[in-house]
């Protein structure tokens, strides 16, 4: 879709040239790289742990089939319940479903990414359900009316004054209050609605198959209060989080802790195995794990793209690109920004309408270098270009400029016509958008084959 393109290059030429933008996320992000190193050095080889993360996801996906339906065989033997669901219109109406099963008014979610990506406050809001974000970050992007603007962190563009002024504007607390005091407004507000919500939604950071778990990874404990306190827990996943064991959260949560914050271990790491059990005091009376696909398939029928199931959202390679940090989060218009973003959205949803993404990189190759599981992203950036070329989703335009380049390119004869003022205006007049964006081409009076025959004879 020609729009979708063009509004991201329109929104990319604003956000490059905002300099407040620029310096609340770079003043963020240099946080997080100070950090990084300290979280580290809890590894005695962090490359060697990076590899075996890699290897187990790469062993989890290739039999992904298998693991999941472990995970439903032990999930359910202790009373919970899994619904699949092949796209986001699917994983909506389970979630309706039970709402309606419980005559829910008031739903309390954790972060989650997944919800994010089936767009699930803006369904609930059209059904008269009021769903309240209980992560700080993402309360403070629910009261701005934003989308998260990072994977991990969801506020990262706004400034303790720009918090400030938005809880005055939309909670009528006093103006320019300190990061401590917002939050005790914010826990104030939040903490009632555990008790009211007939339901709790929450993600998965990993789900587990030999025990038929989920795993939670937060820095807050609202994820743990969403999943205890209402009488029913809903937990919705991608089909791509699961691992074999266990014992491998000892590998993935240190890591996922290091490269998401730079901490060792993140301050709340819950393990969720059903509902409540008899003699347990406390938990869900229900809880449903809504297995979603919305595309992941699509990516494991491509042998290339496959490996970018791998990753743990840990959002390291936004951190370290440096396009993100120029245009930010809100640019991508997509759940997923930065790199990963970038590989994954034009798989999942339409090559056609979101090439452009895989386009929008460097390929400096940060992004492979630090991810936490060592997917090589911007090689598969590179296969993304590939394959738009290859299924014809590229325009008329591009694609009649490489036809003359590749023409011109294996003839001397066609390349050595015509002067350079000549090359100049061709290429920056006639090929569309060349010059848009970018330094006019300059191209010598003479080319080298001409100037070595002269030399030469």
């Amino acid at each position: 879709m020609k729009e979708t393109a063009s509004s991201f290059i329109a929104k990319s030429s604003v956000k490059a040239a905002d300099l407040d933008h620029r310096e609340k996320v770079n003043f963020n992000i240099a946080r997080y790289n100070k950090a990084v190193p300290f979280g580290k050095e809890q590894f005695l080889d962090v490359g060697l742990a990076r590899e075996r993360a890699k290897n187990i996801k790469w062993r989890t996906i290739e039999s992904l089939d298998q693991y999941l339906e472990t995970f439903e065989s032990n999930f359910t033997a202790k009373g919970g319940k899994v619904l699949w669901a092949e796209t986001a219109e699917e994983a909506l109406q389970h979630i309706m479903r039970i709402c309606n099963e419980k005559q829910c008014k008031t739903v309390v979610k954790s972060k989650s990414m997944v919800t994010e990506e089936i767009h699930l406050n803006k369904f609930l809001e059209k059904n008269k359900i009021e769903s309240i974000e209980t992560d700080l970050g993402e309360y403070i992007q629910q009261l701005a009316g934003e989308p998260p603007y990072h994977i991990v962190t969801p506020a990262m563009h706004k400034s303790k004054e720009d918090v400030a002024q938005l809880f005055h504007e939309k909670l009528n607390v006093k103006p320019g209050l300190t990061p401590e005091q917002l939050t005790l407004v914010a826990r104030e507000k939040l903490r009632a609605k555990y008790v009211q919500a007939e339901i709790g939604v929450t993600g998965a950071n990993f789900i587990i198959a030999d025990t038929g778990s989920i795993a939670v990874t937060e820095n807050e404990g609202n994820a743990r209060l969403s999943a205890s306190f209402p009488k029913t827990h809903i937990a919705v996943t991608g089909i791509e989080k699961v691992i074999p064991s266990f014992t491998d959260l000892g590998l993935f949560w240190p890591l996922l802790a290091t490269y998401g914050t730079g901490q060792t271990v993140t301050s709340y790491n819950t393990v969720i195995s059903g509902p409540r059990q008899p003699g347990e005091t406390d938990g869900p009376d229900e809880m449903y794990v809504i297995l979603l696909d919305n595309g992941r398939t699509n990516i494991l029928a491509n042998a290339k793209q496959r490996e970018s199931l791998y990753c743990i959202r840990c959002g390291a390679c936004l951190n370290a690109c440096p396009v993100y940090k120029n245009i930010g989060g809100h640019t991508y218009a997509t759940t997923y920004s930065g790199p990963i973003g970038s590989v994954i959205t034009p798989q999942m949803r339409s090559m056609k309408d979101w090439k452009h993404l895989s386009y929008a990189s460097s390929l400096c190759g940060n992004c492979t270098e630090v991810c936490a599981v060592k997917i090589n992203l911007h090689e598969l950036l590179l296969e993304n270009r590939s394959e738009a070329v290859e299924t014809g989703a590229v325009g008329l335009p591009e694609k009649i400029a490489w036809k003359v380049w590749k023409k011109a390119s294996l003839n001397r004869k066609w390349m050595n016509k015509g002067s350079g003022k000549t090359k100049d205006w061709v290429v920056n007049n006639l090929i569309s958008g060349w010059s848009k964006h970018r330094a006019a081409l300059h191209f010598p009076e003479k080319t080298f084959n001409e100037m070595w025959k002269e030399k030469k004879g």
